[in-house]
C-alpha cells in the first residue's frame, strides 16, 4: 500500500467555531471556505491545499476521520483490495463526501481502535493561495503533508501489527515513557506522520504536529500564548528522537498542537535503522499547566487501565 503523506484531519468539537480565531491569529493557519457552506464547520490549512483541517460543531471533541494521500486512482483500488483481502470492510466515498474532502475519490474504514480513515487521491491543489492568518515564515508540508498525530489506543499490539502489516507504514523508533511504549511511523521522509501509545479502554487524539519554517515561528508563538493566557502542556523542548524543538499548547478542542521546527527527516529509507529511547526529550517539554487532555473517550469493551 503507497500511503504517501497524512492528508488532513476532520474532528468534532463544541468550540469548534473558537478555531476561526485560534486558527490564524495563534498558529498562523490560513481560513479556508467550505465547498458544502455548512455554517458549523470551520476549515484551515498550512498550504495550497485547502482544509486540511476540519472542525465541525458537535456534542463533544473527537478525532472523527483521518486523510491519508496515495499517489493515484489505480493505488487507491489496490489499496482497498488489499484492505478487503485482511478483512476489513471497505466503503467506497459518495460524491458529496469527496466534494467535501475536495478529492477525487476516498474509501473509509475503522482501525482496530476503532479510529475512522479514508484513504484518497487527487486532493485540491490551489498554487500560491496559502496566506498565513498573521506575520510568520509557513509550514513544512510539501512531500511531508499536513505534519503528524499522535493516537491513543486501546490495545497497542494490534495497532502495531494492522498499521505495519495491512498499511505498509514503517516504524521509525519507539520510546519507554512513563511505563509505556510509543511507536513512530513514516510514509515519507518526515521523521514520523503518525505515532501510537497504548492506553487500556481508552482511544483519541493527543496531538496534532504543525512544523514551521523558522525557529523564530515557534517564538513567537509561545509569546501569543503567553500574552493570551492560552495554556501549555509542554514547556519548550528538543525530542530525542526527530530532534524537533518544540512546545505543545493547548487547543480549543481539548487535543494538543505541537508547534515545532527544525525535525530530523529520514533521507534514505534503505540506510534507517530502529532504535529505541528511554526519554522523549533531550530537555525542557515539561508540564505546563493545562488541565488533562479532553479528546479521549472510553472504548466499549474493552477494560480501563
Amino acid at each position: 500500500m503507497r500511503i504517501m503523506s497524512l492528508g488532513y484531519l476532520r474532528l468534532e468539537s463544541p468550540e469548534a467555531k473558537e478555531w476561526e480565531s485560534f486558527g490564524p491569529d495563534v498558529l498562523g493557519l490560513a481560513l479556508s471556505n467550505d465547498p458544502l457552506g455548512r455554517p458549523d464547520t470551520v476549515l484551515l490549512t498550512n498550504d495550497d491545499r485547502p482544509g486540511r483541517l476540519v472542525i465541525n460543531v458537535g456534542e463533544q471533541n473527537r478525532l472523527r476521520c483521518v486523510g491519508w494521500e496515495l499517489p493515484n486512482e489505480g493505488d487507491l483500488a489496490d489499496a482497498a483490495e488489499q484492505l478487503e483481502d485482511a478483512g476489513v470492510s471497505v466503503h467506497r466515498g459518495t460524491a458529496e463526501q469527496c466534494r467535501a474532502a475536495q478529492v477525487r475519490e476516498l474509501v473509509s474504514f475503522t482501525d482496530p481502535a476503532g479510529f475512522t480513515h479514508e484513504l484518497f487521491y487527487g486532493q485540491l491543489v490551489v498554487p500560491g493561495s496559502f496566506r498565513p492568518g498573521r506575520a510568520m515564515s509557513g509550514f513544512v508540508t510539501a512531500g511531508q503533508g499536513l505534519g503528524h498525530v499522535v493516537l491513543i489506543v486501546p490495545d497497542l499490539a494490534a495497532s502495531l501489527d494492522f498499521y505495519r502489516r495491512v498499511l505498509g507504514m514503517r516504524v521509525s523508533d519507539e520510546i519507554d515513557s512513563h511505563g509505556g511504549r510509543l511507536v513512530f511511523f513514516h510514509v515519507n521522509s518526515r521523521h514520523h506522520s503518525l505515532a501510537i501509545m497504548g492506553i487500556a479502554g481508552m482511544r483519541g487524539l493527543h496531538h496534532l504536529m504543525l512544523q514551521v519554517g523558522s525557529v523564530d515561528d515557534v517564538g513567537m508563538a509561545h509569546d501569543l500564548c503567553a500574552d493570551q493566557g492560552i495554556p501549555l502542556a509542554m514547556t519548550l523542548g528538543r525530542h530525542t528522537n526527530d530532534r524537533m524543538f518544540s512546545f505543545y499548547l493547548r487547543s480549543p478542542s481539548g487535543f494538543e498542537i505541537e508547534y515545532g521546527w527544525g525535525a530530523d527527516t529520514v533521507a534514505d529509507e534503505e540506510q534507517w535503522v530502529v532504535t529505541h529511547m528511554r526519554s522523549t526529550s533531550m530537555w525542557g517539554h515539561r508540564p505546563g499547566g493545562a488541565p488533562p487532555p479532553g479528546c479521549l473517550e472510553p472504548v466499549p469493551g474493552t477494560p480501563a487501565s
